[in-house]
């Protein structure tokens, strides 16, 4: 039947712009029906004791949910939310619409590819095509030089190979009209109650500025590109620490979805022509290959990137000493530079790309404590958390990553010398 029509699946592509599942569904000419599903296992305890994801991640994230649902809102139709297992959520609304078939985005990681292979085993035995798109990344996977089980283990030779061999496709503008199909699919109450009531804040120190959704990260995207001129300074300034100016803070827009990889390089690119081209407006897109790369090896390795020994395969002994994680998590190791930096993270949910390959060390190659803990923490608390950066990232500072420099150690004194020669940034953070 003509009118079946498409369900588009959003999960970590929380926008209109540059959304492929979207606007191939919308060009099919069949009514659109639009669901996200919190997975609940995310917002149940680890075995270390903690939320997998944390108050104020998941307040971002539900912020997000909230400004696509609006954006859909606006075109006339609605957002179907639900919280449960989205191996099963997903199918049932796909059951109730009698969808001709589920549009959305490819995976990488091991937990949610398992999730969409279960879809669309089941979806094909209810007649339901379950198309999936590569749209996460700037340089799509058909155009890399390899085929993935051939992708270079270290990082210079995937930046030189794609840099010289792989274009940029053009980002998808948002679609204009939408048709909606019309359905009376129930929602459940959300934001989810289990996270509403711990009412989380930001910290009034934080240096993320906006709140979550297309829009909120556009604006943002603006302020430091055009109105500020920060793109222009980026390689200078982006190991700073303090105040919302130092980067361009777009990661926890990237980590939901709310822009894309392509819209923030095509926006470098106008930039370049209308005001200036230098090594920061490089360093932008150097720095989102590295995003790029990280997923490519995590789409390379699977499980192996979250076993204690890494990709390397070598094995370490590592320590698992809950008190001393529980004081470093805390900002209680008596490290001040440490410290200042884990308070940061607990307080406003982000740390600096600085902060963070200084706290890693320290937990690995100071305190030996299985990089894996670090890592867990990470996921739970940082409102830019990516499955595939903060994973390698934490096994290439414990040595068990894609890193030549094999079990590279930050002195954290020199580090806080360097980098906050004055004390400011632990004076801030102090008590």
């Amino acid at each position: 039947m003509a009118d079946k029509p498409i369900l588009v699946w959003f999960k970590n592509d929380l926008r209109l712009t540059d959304h492929e599942p979207l606007t191939r569904a919308v060009d099919t000419g069949r009514p659109v029906v639009a669901a996200v599903i919190i997975d609940q296992r995310h917002l149940q305890p680890t075995p270390l004791g903690f939320p997998r994801m944390g108050p104020l991640r998941a307040r971002f994230l539900f912020e997000s949910i909230a400004a696509l649902a609006q954006q859909l809102a606006e075109k006339g139709g609605r957002l179907i939310v639900k919280l449960g297992l989205p191996e099963f959520e997903i199918l049932e609304i796909a059951k109730n619409c009698n969808a001709h078939a589920i549009y959305t985005g490819q995976e990488v990681a091991p937990e949610e590819v398992a999730v969409l292979e279960h879809v669309s085993r089941a979806a094909a035995a209810l007649g339901v095509e379950v198309n999936a798109f590569w749209h996460h990344t700037l340089i799509h996977y058909q155009d890399i030089p390899w085929p993935i089980q051939r992708l270079p283990d270290v990082f210079t030779q995937f930046r030189k190979a794609v840099e010289r061999e792989s274009p940029v496709r053009p980002a998808f503008p948002a679609p204009g009209a939408i048709a909606f199909f019309d359905h009376q699919y129930p929602s459940d109450p959300f934001p989810p109650l289990a996270a509403a009531d711990q009412n989380p804040v930001f910290a009034a120190k934080s240096v993320i500025t906006y709140r979550g959704g297309e829009k909120e990260a556009n604006t943002r995207l603006n302020e430091y590109f055009w109105n500020t001129n920060g793109l222009q300074s980026y390689k200078e300034t982006r190991n700073g620490l303090l105040g919302p100016g130092y980067s361009s803070k777009l990661s926890p827009a990237l980590a939901v979805g709310a822009l894309s990889a392509k819209s923030i390089y095509w926006e470098v690119k106008r930039y370049e022509q209308q005001r200036v081209a230098n090594d920061s407006t490089y360093w932008l897109v150097f720095e989102l290959l590295w995003r790029d790369y990280f997923q490519y090896v995590m789409k390379k390795y699977g499980t192996d990137v979250f076993r204690s020994r890494g990709v390397r395969a070598q094995p370490k002994r590592w320590k698992q000493d809950p008190e001393a994680f529980a004081r470093w998590r805390l900002g209680q190791t008596g490290v001040p530079f440490v410290d200042a930096n884990m308070r940061e993270l607990l307080h406003t949910s982000f740390m600096s790309n600085r902060g963070r390959q200084n706290v890693a060390s320290y937990l690995t190659k100071d305190l030996k404590i299985d990089w894996r803990w670090g890592a867990a923490w990470f996921e739970s608390q940082l409102i830019d958390y990516d499955v595939c950066s903060n994973w390698l990232n934490w096994a290439y500072v414990a040595g068990v990553g894609n890193d030549p420099r094999e079990d590279r150690y930050f002195n954290i004194a020199r580090q806080a010398e360097r980098y906050d020669p004055d004390g400011a940034y632990v004076k801030f953070w102090q008590g």
